[in-house]
């Protein structure tokens, strides 16, 4: 059985990637799903993606507006690499994903043949360089069928390559294909050069090998030196029409009639080659084999087929090296602003130490009181932010169980009295008391309320008559239930309201992680719901935390870890 993946195009997330194995998947909204998508217009549960003996199936799940599959509604659909699913306003590109070849088992289906070997018995007839135009070949009667033929292959190479999440060994292998089919070869491989260490080594290897002798598909060495050197695709002949050697049956056997070998030509150097021949019996071979199926034209369709396969290799190459830079990029990033939060911590735990020390030299009670206050106050910042990364960090489902949200929104309101009446805040909560119990993750919404609630106190700490206000409800129309928290402070920027829920980036100064916002939005999405916000300057905000309510019905045998 194979895997699949699922990657967004378009849509709430788009880039976000969903691997599917060999269990069967549910699509939807509800955080009971395997896959979630946190699109307005998805049904709670939307669909099914079952793995079936030839792939996989698309079901939908009687959803308020449908499932399509390449822009047609559908009930039920087997699914292929490339289909475009639409569910609500998001569309998924489907990719199924074969085992990757082992480089070891690939290698051991080629055999390369050096300069002096007996079995090396190919010459060079013709050759075309590689950056060659066709008006040679235009200059006879033109072949109208052959050419469409040849633009409908370049077409799909085209489409092949330009591909999003296919792993190069399964690109190089379905270009290998298609290459084979379409110039009439028996076999044939694809030879790329290492980048690390600069030699040729088979990526992918078709057709007839396992009639070769010992399984290994013969490659003339001189003839790949020849291309790579030259940059020039060649036609070769066979033992009968090169005077280097006899045709003796130990020769023939090997069964090579005529082979074709073209660059693949990057911007910058050559990255390796194609490599294909036609095969026969030896018994014909004795006797004289048969016509010759290598011809011009079937040259320049290969020379045309590498120049393709070199830009997939080339853009795969730049695409990993991108995603490597990002990844340095977001790293340094994270590095220096934790770094910067961490040094303002414990810059506050050397202060309050440092008071402990006076206190107990002076035998003064009071003051290593105050010095302990400040060290706990830090203790408390460094893990709160520890769990914030952590729960930013990693992929989750929320652990789903029955539970109060009035309750799980009073044990927030207890633990932060004291840091409101610390910071002469009036803390209120105003719960409605006609929520009913639902499924839900406690501890996550515990945190992304904590989290709101303690922006809200630093925002209006300092000013008069600071407030704020801790509301719960339940909403009828679409069954959601959602906690407020407002404030009476200043207010955020119309310009930052877009920003302020990105990883890092806070309006406390030296005073916030940048954390709390998106860990707190990224719990609810977990959820299935959104956070809003509407804030005016000089007046306050209003944090909205919603997520649709779920009972016992729609989560069956959840406690997901």
């Amino acid at each position: 059985m194979g895997t699949a993946t699922l990657l967004v195009v378009q849509g709430f997330e788009p880039g976000a990637r969903f691997d599917v194995a060999d269990l069967p998947v549910q699509i939807g909204r509800g955080p009971q799903n395997e896959i979630r998508l946190l699109d307005t217009e998805v049904s709670r549960s939307h669909a099914s993606l079952q793995p079936v003996r030839d792939g996989f199936v698309i079901t939908d799940r009687n959803s308020s507006n449908g499932t399509f599959v390449n822009g047609k509604l559908v009930r039920s659909q087997p699914l292929s690499s490339g289909d475009q699913i639409q569910i609500g306003r998001t569309v998924l590109l489907f990719t199924e994903s074969s085992t990757p070849n082992d480089p070891r088992e690939i290698a051991e289906r080629v055999r390369l043949l050096h300069q002096h070997d007996p079995a090396d018995r190919s010459s060079i007839i013709s050759q075309i360089p590689h950056d060659a135009d066709h008006e040679s070949a235009t200059q006879d009667p033109v072949n109208v069928a052959q050419q469409q033929t040849n633009l409908q292959v370049l077409y799909r190479l085209s489409e092949e390559a330009v591909q999003p999440s296919v792993p190069l060994d399964q690109l190089l292998q379905r270009i290998l294909d298609l290459a084979l089919k379409a110039v009439g070869a028996d076999r044939g491989c694809l030879l790329v050069v290492d980048p690390q260490d600069g030699e040729i080594r088979p990526q992918a290897v078709s057709g007839a090998v396992s009639n070769a002798p010992s399984g290994r598909m013969p490659v003339s060495r001189s003839i790949v030196d020849y291309v790579m050197k030259m940059r020039q695709g060649v036609q070769t002949s066979d033992a009968r029409h090169d005077r280097r050697f006899d045709t003796a049956e130990s020769i023939v056997k090997a069964g090579i009639c005529e082979a074709m070998c073209v660059p693949l030509p990057g911007r910058n150097e050559l990255l390796g080659v194609i490599y294909v021949d036609t095969t026969m019996p030896s018994d014909q071979a004795l006797l004289g084999g048969r016509p010759s199926r290598f011809q011009e034209d079937q040259l320049r369709l290969l020379l045309a087929i590498g120049r393709q396969a070199a830009l997939a290799i080339e853009n795969n190459r730049f695409q990993q090296a991108f995603v490597k830079a990002e990844r340095l990029a977001a790293m340094g990033q994270t590095i220096a602003t934790l770094s910067h939060h961490i040094k303002n911590i414990l810059q506050g735990v050397r202060g309050g130490s440092y008071l402990i020390d006076m206190g107990l030299k002076d035998h003064n009670e009071d003051l290593v009181r105050k010095g302990w206050g400040i060290v706990e106050k830090n203790q408390n910042k460094i893990y709160h932010m520890v769990m914030d990364m952590l729960t930013f960090s990693k992929e989750r489902q929320p652990a789903l169980q029955r539970a109060s949200v009035n309750q799980t929104v009073h044990d927030v309101f207890e633990l932060m009295q004291s840091r409101a009446e610390e910071c002469h805040v009036e803390l209120t909560y105003e719960p409605e008391a006609q929520i009913p119990d639902c499924v839900f993750d406690p501890e996550g919404i515990h945190r992304a309320v904590l989290n709101i609630v303690t922006n809200a106190i630093d925002a209006v700490e300092g000013a008069d008559h600071a407030a704020v206000l801790i509301q719960t409800g339940h909403s009828t129309e679409g069954d959601t239930v959602w906690v407020a928290v407002t404030d009476n402070g200043p207010g955020i920027p119309e310009d930052q309201l877009t920003r302020i829920f990105n990883i890092f980036e806070s309006t406390k100064g030296a005073r916030g992680t940048g954390l709390g916002l998106a860990v707190s939005q990224k719990i609810m999405r977990e959820h299935g719901g959104e956070i809003s916000v509407e804030s005016k300057l000089g007046e306050g905000s209003r944090f909205m935390l919603t997520w649709p309510r779920h009972d016992d019905d729609h989560a069956i045998g959840q406690t997901i870890a």
